[in-house]
């Protein structure tokens, strides 16, 4: 299948929320999509959840990844409320908030798209998808480890605040990050409780917390970067930020 575009194609996997009156949507974030398509200067296309909806059906049987995998340059996992179900992780229960058609969605998209050797970004949630896509574990609550501090939001904060700066990052000498920002370290916002635990075989670590937890991971073949913090709230204000999503898009109009 040979499509041409004017501009790369994204594929972009939405969560399944609950609407007050309306039942289940299937959506992705309007921060995420503006920074992906303005700061990648790309196309988006959403991917309803279907994985385990009402009528359980697969995700695999309503997609033909391959297709989409032809048809598009890459694929944006945006973050989410939603927390990741232990049970694809080997983790105990929790009462965490879970998004289990996403859950189900993601994981054969994300080794669909490492199959077709295809450029993919990752904000987290979708960081903590790609390390278990991979085999890696998580921590459900970071801030119970000791020796970890708490990575979570002001909830009682506006939401100006609970995206501000929060703690500092290392950048691994050489790596991805350090090349596409001129960085030795950032400071980032933190706004999640799950975090990486075991780092999954194929993944570089690409930045660490002063806690030591693991904030950031790439790939170099194909192009993989996934982030812990929100790199897409306001990017326009945050070079980093700018630099990070126009790297993605080179990769996406090289792929």
């Amino acid at each position: 299948m040979n499509h041409k575009v004017k501009k790369p194609l994204v594929l972009v996997p939405c969560d399944v929320k609950a609407i007050p009156g309306g039942g289940p949507f299937h959506c992705a974030g309007e921060k995420y999509l503006d920074a992906v398509i303005h700061g990648a200067d790309c196309m988006a296309l959403l991917l309803p959840a279907l994985g385990g909806g009402e009528e359980m059906a697969s995700f695999q049987a309503h997609y033909d990844l391959d297709e989409l995998l032809d048809l598009a340059q890459g694929v944006y996992l945006p973050g989410s409320a939603s927390n990741i179900d232990p049970v694809h992780y080997g983790g105990p229960p929790h009462d965490m908030a879970l998004d289990g058609q996403r859950d189900v969605s993601v994981f054969p998209l994300i080794r669909k798209t490492l199959a077709h050797r295809k450029p993919l970004l990752a904000i987290c949630r979708g960081l903590q998808e790609l390390n278990v896509a991979l085999g890696g574990t998580l921590h459900a609550r970071v801030h119970d480890i000791p020796g970890h501090g708490d990575h979570r939001e002001d909830s009682s904060a506006p939401r100006e605040e609970q995206y501000g700066d929060a703690h500092a990052v290392a950048l691994e000498p050489g790596g991805v990050l350090a090349r596409i920002t001129g960085n030795t370290r950032l400071t980032v916002n933190s706004l999640h409780s799950q975090g990486i635990a075991t780092l999954a075989d194929g993944l570089r670590v690409e930045a660490t917390a002063e806690d030591g937890l693991i904030e950031a991971v790439s790939m170099t073949d194909p192009w993989v970067v996934g982030v812990q913090w929100h790199p897409e709230w306001r990017y326009r204000q945050n070079p980093d930020a700018i630099r990070l999503f126009a790297a993605f898009g080179d990769a996406l109009r090289g792929a």
